[in-house]
């Protein structure tokens, strides 16, 4: 795994290679699927959308459980709470991190349920490492929770919601495809170890996802190891950038754009791969209390737009890492519009700012961003 910090003077970013976190570095093996083989769901099981004509507008945002202070999550779901109300957004997408640290069923209520008991549309997700990592003692299986709240087989509210009347999501595996109106988000899981672990079973999914999704709709692929990342504490994953690529050259297909969390902030980079520019998002500003920063050198901080070293193909293009926020996608037939809203800093969590910090067009006919 790589850490990018930048050269002294110009604001570029080196690479340097660092020892691996130490965290727990287990492999779960994964839940039985609620679903039928090959989990898709379509948007219009879950709400009506027949007034989807021009485009479809959605939220997605990751690590936003909390282990003490819960502040951070309740002030990224208000405003997310106010925006979806504003703008008609149709849905949210999680990035995964729902609870800490071990994704049991007693954090649901507190750490998800209750502060996004008024959020008005439906909210998908896939599973963090958190989500999947098992309390040391415990006989709880993985993910026992979040398929419970998450991939429910019947509409009824869970347990795990307490006196919170908002009813789990029927996905039908922990890894899955969203078939929505202009979009196709396919979601992957990529477990607990540091830098992440997708086995071949489900490469060999997503494979036949990528091949098989609508050529007349963008598509976004939702994973929550983060391929790119210069931040100082985790880095991106060379792991999953593996895993990524050679499922694109498997499958002859590229999507448009690659969401992340797992690193706590925002960054936006752009990739050049086989004549497109695809953005490669970071967006783990959900709520956990602790930010993490961006590298820096002699207390220099990393100018963008800056390439990766030894990457001509990757650029950084902005980030944020010093307020919590969330992204606004909007996604027509032509192009994909996205916002990035900052909501509050950790230490000013009454000042909720909610302006926009970052924006980009993605052009999907040309597959250049504009």
């Amino acid at each position: 795994m790589s850490l990018f910090v930048p050269r002294l003077g110009n604001g570029k970013i080196q690479s340097v290679v660092e020892p691996a976190s130490n965290i727990n570095q287990k492999f779960y093996e994964l839940p039985t699927p609620t679903g039928s083989a090959p989990y898709h769901l379509s948007l219009d099981e879950i709400i009506p959308v027949d007034g989807i004509k021009e485009g479809i507008t959605f939220h997605m945002v990751g690590d936003t459980g909390g282990t003490k202070a819960l502040d951070p999550t309740h002030v990224v779901a208000d405003a997310l709470e106010f925006d979806c109300a504003k703008h008609n957004t149709s849905f949210m997408f999680h990035l995964g991190d729902v609870v800490y640290s071990f994704g049991q069923a007693e954090d649901y209520n507190p750490e998800f349920y209750d502060p996004y008991q008024h959020y008005p549309g439906p909210i998908f997700a896939i599973p963090g490492n958190k989500d999947g990592d098992v309390k040391p003692g415990s006989n709880v299986p993985s993910l026992a929770a979040f398929m419970t709240n998450f991939c429910a087989k019947e509409q009824r509210v869970t347990p795990d919601a307490g006196d919170i009347n908002r009813w789990p999501m029927a996905q039908p595996n922990c890894f899955w495809t969203l078939d929505a109106p202009f979009v196709t988000i396919i979601g992957l899981y990529s477990n607990v170890p540091d830098g992440g672990v997708i086995k071949q079973n489900q490469i060999d999914w997503f494979v036949s996802e990528l091949k098989n999704a609508p050529k007349d709709k963008a598509l976004i692929v939702a994973v929550h190891h983060a391929t790119f990342s210069a931040d100082s504490e985790r880095s991106g994953s060379d792991i999953m950038l593996k895993v990524l690529d050679n499922a694109f050259k498997e499958s002859k297909r590229l999507p448009d754009m690659i969401c992340s969390g797992h690193v706590h902030n925002y960054q936006r980079f752009s990739r050049q791969l086989d004549n497109r520019e695809i953005p490669y998002l970071v967006i783990g500003t959900g709520g956990k209390t602790k930010l993490h920063k961006m590298q820096k050198h002699d207390n220099e901080i990393i100018q963008v737009p800056s390439k990766l070293p030894d990457r001509d193909d990757v650029v950084l293009e902005n980030y944020c890492d010093d307020r919590f926020g969330f992204m606004r996608f909007n996604v027509t037939a032509n192009k994909i519009s996205g916002k990035f809203f900052c909501v509050a800093a950790p230490h000013k969590l009454d000042v909720i700012e909610h302006e926009k910090f970052d924006d980009f067009t993605l052009d999907l006919k040309k597959h250049k961003l504009v």
